[in-house]
């Protein structure tokens, strides 16, 4: 038999060169599973003990910041934060809840975990923009409307809220249809949108019909401001009128585009 040719010789030899067959991948062995898995337990074990049953990551401190008017212990007092208690369980959402209720004079809190055993409390409160006589006190009124306080003594430079409404005549109207809650609401934000130099100055803020709302200031002059709409271009003209026109008794901004002083 004749041998093989030249080219059933370079074949053999191509397929005999070939890639070499792919090694298989042993899969772990049992022993090796059970021993991670042992691992991973005692591992998670051992960080639920540091954080729950150990004396390492406790409630120690509680740090209180922002207070103005309340003081720190009043502030602590009403969170009963759980001092002693592991810190990963303490209930921050709780903490505030309570904060909320025992002191509305707390605007915001932030309740907040400080590692390793501290939690901390950061308050802001309210301010006030009106008060309300009530009997031989003063009710505190912040900007969004909430009577947060009653207080024996009106907070320094803080203008009085008098409700001085018709019950009679075209001014009734007004009554009748906004009612006195929502009249004290108006007052409320004509307040809120004084320029700070003229709330520091204002005694009162009179209220007599939705339209007719005026201020009465420290040193007798009056200001006519209208309604509460418009009350930033009020502002900024009240605030122009009364330095082009320092010696005036009274102004007038209620149509701000159009505003006027008088007396001397």
């Amino acid at each position: 038999m004749a041998g093989s040719t030249t080219a059933e010789r370079g074949e053999r030899q191509q397929q005999s060169s070939g890639p070499p067959p792919a090694r298989r991948v042993r899969p772990p062995r049992l022993r090796t599973i059970i021993i991670l898995a042992v691992c991973l337990t005692l591992l998670g074990a051992g960080g639920g003990w540091v954080l729950y049953g150990s004396d390492w990551l406790r409630v120690e401190r509680v740090t209180v910041s922002g207070t103005r008017v309340l003081t720190p212990e009043q502030v602590r007092e009403a969170a009963e934060v759980p001092v002693g208690s592991p810190l990963v369980s303490v209930d921050t959402d709780a903490i505030e809840a309570r904060l909320r209720r025992e002191l509305p004079r707390i605007d915001t809190v932030d309740v907040s975990r400080s590692w390793p055993d501290g939690i901390g409390l950061k308050v802001a409160e309210r301010t006030a923009v009106l008060v309300v006589r009530k009997g031989g006190k003063f009710v505190e009124v912040d900007k969004k409307g909430v009577r947060f306080a009653t207080v024996s003594v009106a907070p320094k430079g803080v203008p009085a809220l008098e409700l001085r409404l018709a019950r009679s005549g075209t001014a009734a109207a007004s009554l009748r249809r906004f009612g006195e809650r929502r009249l004290a609401r108006e007052a409320v934000r004509v307040a809120a949108a004084l320029p700070e130099a003229v709330s520091r100055l204002t005694r009162s803020v009179k209220v007599r019909s939705y339209d007719a709302i005026s201020l009465e200031l420290t040193d007798g002059r009056t200001v006519d401001w209208g309604s509460s709409e418009k009350g930033a271009a009020k502002a900024r003209t009240l605030t122009a009128l009364m330095k082009a026109s320092p010696d005036a008794r009274h102004f007038d901004v209620s149509v701000p585009t159009a505003p006027a002083s008088a007396g001397s």
